[in-house]
């Protein structure tokens, strides 16, 4: 090669070496740059993403009122004999019988077959006390209390009230209330003097503690026998007095309670029903 060439060859490359290096960097192929905004996402710091509503809570629903029982509706009234009728005949059966046992309460075998007995035939019954029994057994008056039954005022001492003052009277019904008040919380609804001995100070008296004055219709004559008794009179005695609405007087006795279960079937075969105590209407 001639000197003149070598000259020119090594302008052209001194030129070239001179244009390369002034040239800007090279621009980002296509694919490049689509992927440059989703590599400049992945760095970024994600914006907070909003937590999920908290539920509110559920509501509690408003405490119902505790269950009361209800006072049952009045079936029965008492006649000026002691007998029961209907209040309304197309509620309540003109068959029916109240049952009632004095003397209580004192001998806790005899309780307890009583109640048992009334249990299985789904009856109630009146127990008029004496007080000075109830304060003897307190605990076999909240027995029938609690198994169900009716409480019933028969005067503290079980003596002859139309004998003595007002204010014995007084006394001997008053004190009662009291007693049993203080062991199952209530009164008595239902009065029976000793002997069936009243007078009008003595009615006159129960009605002023709200109580409701009776006698019977139906006597047992229970109280007639002597121990061991014989269950089969006491049966006897209160079919051959039997009425619709009948106030059958019993005692808290033995052979009283050994005829009891086959009383209350021979009344069911009969076609009676067994009045329950607070459905009597008391007032007036």
């Amino acid at each position: 090669m001639t000197k003149t060439n070598l000259t020119t060859v090594s302008a052209v490359l001194a030129l070239t070496f001179l244009l390369a290096s002034c040239s800007s960097p090279s621009e980002p192929t296509a694919a490049e740059s689509s992927a440059a905004p989703a590599a400049s996402a992945a760095v970024q710091t994600p914006s907070a993403v909003p937590s999920p509503a908290t539920p509110a809570p559920a509501s509690t629903p408003s405490a119902k009122p505790s269950s009361v029982p209800e006072a049952k509706q009045p079936l029965y009234k008492m006649t000026s004999v002691y007998r029961f009728v209907p209040i309304d005949e197309t509620k309540a059966s003109k068959k029916a019988v109240l049952l009632t046992f004095d003397d209580a309460p004192h001998n806790e075998e005899v309780i307890n077959s009583l109640l048992d007995t009334l249990d299985k035939h789904k009856a109630k019954a009146i127990f008029f006390v004496n007080g000075y029994r109830v304060k003897d057994h307190p605990e076999l008056l909240t027995l029938i209390h609690k198994r169900g039954q009716t409480i019933g005022n028969h005067s503290w001492d079980h003596i002859d009230l139309k004998k003595e003052s007002p204010a014995k009277v007084e006394s001997q019904i008053a004190d009662v209330q009291a007693e049993v008040k203080s062991l199952i919380g209530e009164e008595p609804l239902f009065f029976r003097p000793p002997y069936g001995s009243g007078g009008d100070t003595v009615k006159e008296t129960a009605k002023n503690h709200g109580m409701l004055f009776m006698t019977w219709s139906n006597g047992s004559l229970d109280w007639e026998q002597k121990s061991p008794g014989d269950p089969d009179k006491v049966i006897k005695n209160v079919l051959d007095q039997l009425h619709p609405g009948a106030n059958i007087l019993m005692h808290e006795l033995s052979w009283t309670a050994a005829s009891l279960d086959g009383l209350l079937t021979k009344l069911e075969t009969k076609g009676y029903s067994f009045i329950d105590p607070e459905t009597i209407k008391v007032t007036p």
